[in-house]
């Protein structure tokens, strides 16, 4: 798990089946060590589970990813220039427990990435 310790979230709000949240990054996490020395860059799977456990925050219950349609990485995340910036998850309930979700991390004039799912709750 990386809430609580590679980040954690501020100002989340739910707003019918959308989820919003500022993220706080730890810039001095030890992956950025090692991601990349001299340029600190968070991972995109990091990205992805940063949204998976921002929706298991606020759906109270653990998932698991089953199928991912589309992920685009189009900006770099440096943790010593975006220690603050937002997550936005949009999800519709698919078949037994899943949901399909659609998702971006974003600041202000960025968009980081951007991410098409389904999570199963477990």
């Amino acid at each position: 798990m990386l809430l609580g310790d590679f980040f954690t979230i501020t100002k989340p709000a739910v707003l019918g089946n959308t989820i919003r949240a500022e993220i706080r990054l730890n810039p001095a996490h030890p992956v950025f060590a090692g991601h990349f020395p001299g340029q600190p860059l968070v991972p995109g799977v990091c990205m992805m589970e940063m949204v998976k456990e921002i929706f298991e925050h606020t759906m109270g219950s653990p998932c698991r990813i089953v199928q991912s349609d589309i992920a685009k990485f189009l900006s770099m995340i440096d943790p010593r220039r975006q220690v603050l910036f937002d997550a936005l998850i949009q999800y519709e309930p698919a078949a037994g427990n899943s949901f399909d979700i659609s998702a971006s991390l974003f600041d202000e004039a960025t968009v980081f990435f951007k991410w098409k799912a389904r999570l199963v709750q477990a």
